[in-house]
């Protein structure tokens, strides 16, 4: 260790015998005598959770937009889900029947947080046994490469939210991968209705099976809300085949009416849930715009009659892939896009659009 190491005192066990100096700044000089072991450091006062509320960690958290603040789409709109719809950034939907939920990003959060994610049912709708509604984040491969998923060498991860709804039973969701024939349904317990509650569900990932580690569908994180029986298995452990959640969970679009609501989602190496980790905005945003971006005013001006509008769009980051590009509004007509890899631009003959997307979700 160089003379001038420095170790925060913060962050050592509260042993008596570990003298912390007044400046609660510990020299390499100072440890000099052997006094901090490697056994001390292992005690339990050091834990996961103080050390993650002390020092800044930034990528932690694999799940995007946990916190359900950036939406893109809508605004804050309430949306009636189609199948492979996504509403909140990042968050999709996959429904077998249309309108019977509706979704929307709320202000209603527990502390600390602003937004949730909130679905309401349309009607009480009795599940069949091919049935299936539920929520998903696509965890794109190179985002997950570090949990040796399918390999002898798999990590044990953590996955904590906060949820509250007007029903109250046992829930349920999953792990599953890109080919869905690898899955691991979970389930977890809402107590009292109308209530945020904290959940955490720690899993120990599967050691067989194809995991992606590029930029296509690496992990897939769900939560079910009315699931039937051929696509629902046995909640706690790895199965051979593709789930949407826990069987005999509770279905949020049987009563007319149930609310469901989530937000803080973390999934995260470890067997202990951390505090939620709350990234800067522009960082969030940034993080969401490699998957979709949305630009209003894309052609700024009106040509004169006859005259065709250029206009060329600098994607704000990298793109997942070379996304599609849609225009609407506005009231010219549009001749051609075309967009030019990820990493580029996009651009557009035309006379004026309102809004412009591009979009490249797994």
């Amino acid at each position: 260790m160089a003379s001038n190491a420095k170790i925060i005192g913060d962050l050592i066990a509260a042993d008596a015998s570990v003298a912390i100096p007044g400046d609660g700044v510990i020299l390499a000089s100072d440890l000099a005598d052997g006094s901090v072991t490697t056994a001390k450091l292992a005690d339990a006062n050091v834990t996961i959770g103080k050390i993650a509320t002390t020092v800044p960690l930034g990528t932690k958290n694999i799940i995007i937009n946990g916190d359900m603040r950036i939406d893109q789409r809508n605004a804050g709109a309430s949306v009636t889900p189609t199948d492979g719809l996504y509403t909140v950034d990042r968050w999709l939907f996959r429904v077998s029947q249309a309108s019977k939920l509706t979704a929307q990003q709320v202000t209603d959060a527990p502390t600390g947080f602003d937004y949730s994610l909130k679905v309401t049912s349309s009607s009480a709708y009795s599940i069949g046994s091919g049935d299936f509604f539920e929520c998903e984040q696509r965890i794109e491969g190179n985002n997950v490469y570090q949990l040796d998923l399918g390999t002898s060498d798999a990590k044990t991860i953590t996955i904590s939210f906060w949820v509250k709804s007007s029903l109250t039973g046992t829930f349920g969701g999953s792990l599953a991968n890109v080919a869905f024939n690898r899955s691991y349904p979970f389930e977890y317990t809402i107590s009292s209705a109308n209530t945020w509650e904290k959940k955490t569900v720690t899993v120990a990932l599967d050691t067989t099976g194809t995991w992606a580690t590029d930029n296509t569908i690496g992990l897939r994180a769900q939560f079910g809300l009315g699931v039937g029986n051929n696509w629902a298995g046995t909640a706690g452990s790895w199965i051979a085949t593709g789930t949407w959640s826990a069987t005999g969970a509770t279905s949020v679009v049987g009563t007319s009416g149930a609310t469901w609501q989530i937000t803080g989602v973390q999934l995260e190496v470890g067997d202990t849930a951390t505090p939620f980790e709350h990234r800067p905005y522009d960082m969030e945003l940034a993080r969401c715009q490699r998957y979709y971006e949305k630009r209003t005013n894309y052609i700024e001006t009106t040509a004169p009659t006859g005259i065709n509008a250029y206009s060329q769009w600098i994607f704000k980051t990298t793109m997942r892939t070379s996304p599609t590009i849609t225009n609407t509004g506005g009231t010219g007509t549009i001749y051609n896009v075309s967009r030019h890899g990820a990493t580029s631009y996009a651009h557009a003959y035309s006379n004026f659009f309102d809004t412009a997307t591009a979009d490249a979700e797994l």
